[in-house]
């Protein structure tokens, strides 16, 4: 294929966009990969496996994943606590725009909270343990035991906000992993409920069990992975159950020259058996909220064609 741009006028879809990225080049040409990668895992049967970071969740892409839910309709998603309890707050607030050159010394006296150029007010959490007490104190009268999986199903039952991805994943029936639910505002208040209810139990190897059957049972997999961590971990980790994905999209600024996981470049997954030898797959070098919406609107564009 020879390098080359394309005539402005000739662009009319957002999914023909994509389609002359490949010739561009750069992290462009990788971008018409990742498009082309996607349509394949969404058509054809396909175990499709939706991971991202808490950012995700906290910025505007919390409203294009919700709609990602609903036009792809994955088999499970895996994420942070973070993004849980996130989903949770803006269904029951907002978060505000600020700015990366924030004193945040202001902003602690303020009570306000920076992601990035996100605030999350201190008013935020409040609500959350609103939110979640007394739910647990439900979830605790029926029983002692629960697994994480089941905790999320009880939370995004409670959820009426149609921007949360929560609530998207109860119409399409997607399994949601959290594995290290306690590793944020979450976990405090499921610690704060276990002072008082010392029997009240997290059964985070039974979720093991049902990713992993879920996994097994698989005739092929594929994965959009947006940004690092525990999520993308989590993701390729269980699918060397299977000798690994068959595709997979990594969408991540990160460098591999740390020997990060979060780095990690889907050649060295292949080394692992975390993907297939004859995988298709790219990672697209780029910061999610620039490429995803991209991503899905091109997604949405296919899927819209093919109903018709």
């Amino acid at each position: 294929m020879k390098i080359k741009g394309f005539k402005l006028n000739d662009i009319n879809s957002f999914s023909s966009l994509l389609k002359n990225y490949s010739s561009i080049g750069i992290q462009a040409t990788h971008l018409s990969q990742a498009d082309e990668i996607l349509e394949k895992i969404v058509k054809e049967e396909c175990t499709f496996y939706l991971a991202f970071t808490s950012n995700i969740i906290s910025s505007g892409l919390r409203e294009i994943i919700s709609q990602l839910i609903l036009i792809s309709k994955p088999s499970v998603i895996i994420t942070t606590a973070g993004a849980i309890e996130e989903d949770i707050m803006k269904s029951l607030g907002s978060f505000d725009l600020g700015s990366f050159q924030s004193d945040d010394k202001e902003l602690r006296k303020k009570g306000i909270n920076r992601i990035g150029n996100i605030y999350v007010s201190n008013d935020n959490y409040i609500s959350l343990e609103k939110f979640i007490q007394p739910l647990l104190k439900e979830i605790y009268a029926k029983k002692k035991t629960i697994s994480v999986n089941e905790l999320i199903k009880e939370i995004s039952i409670k959820i009426k906000d149609e921007n949360s991805f929560l609530f998207s994943t109860l119409k399409t029936n997607t399994e949601v992993f959290c594995p290290a639910i306690t590793d944020g505002a979450l976990g405090v208040q499921l610690y704060l409920f276990k002072q008082k209810h010392p029997d009240f139990c997290i059964d985070v190897v039974k979720d093991m069990k049902k990713l992993a059957d879920i996994t097994l049972m698989s005739k092929k997999t594929g994965a959009l992975i947006i940004g690092g961590g525990l999520a993308k971990h989590h993701t390729i980790g269980v699918n060397l159950l299977r000798d690994g994905l068959d595709y997979a999209v990594y969408i991540s600024t990160a460098s591999e020259h740390d020997a990060s996981l979060s780095g990690a470049f889907p050649r060295e997954a292949i080394s692992w058996g975390k993907l297939k030898q004859d995988s298709k797959h790219v990672l697209v070098n780029d910061e999610a909220s620039i490429s995803l919406p991209l991503l899905v609107l091109s997604l949405n564009e296919k899927i819209d064609k093919n109903k018709k």
